[in-house]
C-alpha cells in the first residue's frame, strides 16, 4: 500500500505497534545507488525473522516497505540495505538520513513465511530491491547448512555490492537478463539438476523478471515458488 488517503494512515498508525525512538548509528554507500542503514533502538520482544519489514510513513498519503536486512536485538541493533533509484519518495528519505537522525517507526512485521528449515534447497532471486532480504536468508542458510544460490539482475555499477555485503553463492546478471534469455537460464544448474528439481525458489524485486523466472522454473522443475514482485515499471513505488 505505497498510496493511501490520511485518514487511513492516521487510523493504522494510530494502531500499529512502534518502536522507542530509534537513531541512525552509521550508514555506507556500496554503490551510487545502495545504501546501508545501521539504526540502534529498544528491540526488546521484538522478532525478526528472515523477511520481516518495517512500513516507513514518507508523508501524510504515502508509506514504503523496507526489508531488515539484519538484525541484533540484545544490542538494539538493526539495518536495511536500500535502492536508491533517486524517483520516489522512499529513495528521497533513506538518502537524506544521516547519523545521529532519529526516528519513530513501527515494529517490524513478517507477512510471508519465507524460510522453512525442511527445505534442502534455496534459490533467491531478485534485483537491487531484493538484497536485504538476500542478507536476511544468509546466516539462517548456513546455520541449517542448506544448499542455496542466489541469483540477481543488478545494474553495473552494483555488480559487486552482494560480495561486499557478504553473499556468498551468487550469479550476477544484467537487467532484463531473463526476458532476453529464457532457453538459456533454462539450463542453469538450479534449474536443469537432477538435485535442484523440488527446491524452493523465492522470486522477488521486479514483477516482470520474476514472472519469467517463475515460468522459466514451472516448466523445468517440480521446485516450490514463491513469488512477491516488490515493484513494476510504471507503477508508483520506492
Amino acid at each position: 500500500m505505497p498510496s493511501a488517503p490520511k485518514w487511513l494512515f492516521d487510523t493504522l498508525e494510530f494502531l500499529t505497534p512502534k518502536l522507542p525512538l530509534t537513531e541512525v548509528v552509521e550508514t555506507v554507500s556500496l554503490s551510487e545507488s545502495v545504501k546501508k542503514i545501521c539504526f540502534k533502538g529498544d528491540l526488546k520482544n521484538v522478532q525478526c525473522t528472515v523477511g520481516s519489514f518495517i512500513d516507513f510513513r514518507i508523508n501524510d498519503t504515502e508509506a514504503r516497505r523496507y526489508t531488515v536486512s539484519h538484525a541484533d536485538t540484545e544490542k538494539g541493533l538493526f539495518e536495511f540495505v536500500v535502492y536508491l533509484n533517486g524517483k520516489g519518495c522512499g529513495s528521497r528519505l533513506m538518502a537524506d538520513l544521516k547519523v545521529g537522525d532519529q526516528i519513530v517507526m513501527y515494529k517490524p512485521r513478517t507477512l510471508c513465511r519465507y524460510y522453512d528449515k525442511t527445505t534442502q534447497r534455496f534459490v533467491i532471486f531478485g534485483d537491487e530491491t531484493s538484497l536485504a532480504l538476500a542478507c536476511s536468508f544468509l546466516p539462517m542458510l548456513k546455520k541449517n547448512k542448506h544448499q542455496f544460490m542466489f541469483i540477481f539482475e543488478l545494474e553495473e555499477e552494483n555488480k559487486d555490492v552482494p560480495k561486499l555485503l557478504g553473499l556468498e553463492n551468487c550469479l550476477i546478471f544484467p537487467k532484463n537478463f531473463l526476458s532476453n534469455k529464457q532457453e538459456w537460464v533454462g539450463k542453469l544448474p538450479v534449474i536443469d539438476t537432477p538435485d535442484w528439481q523440488e527446491a524452493k525458489f523465492v522470486l522477488t524485486g521486479n514483477a516482470k523478471s520474476a514472472q519469467l523466472f517463475r515460468k522459466i522454473i514451472r516448466e523445468n522443475t517440480n521446485g516450490t515458488v514463491y513469488l512477491h514482485g516488490y515493484w513494476m515499471a510504471g507503477k508508483k513505488g520506492l
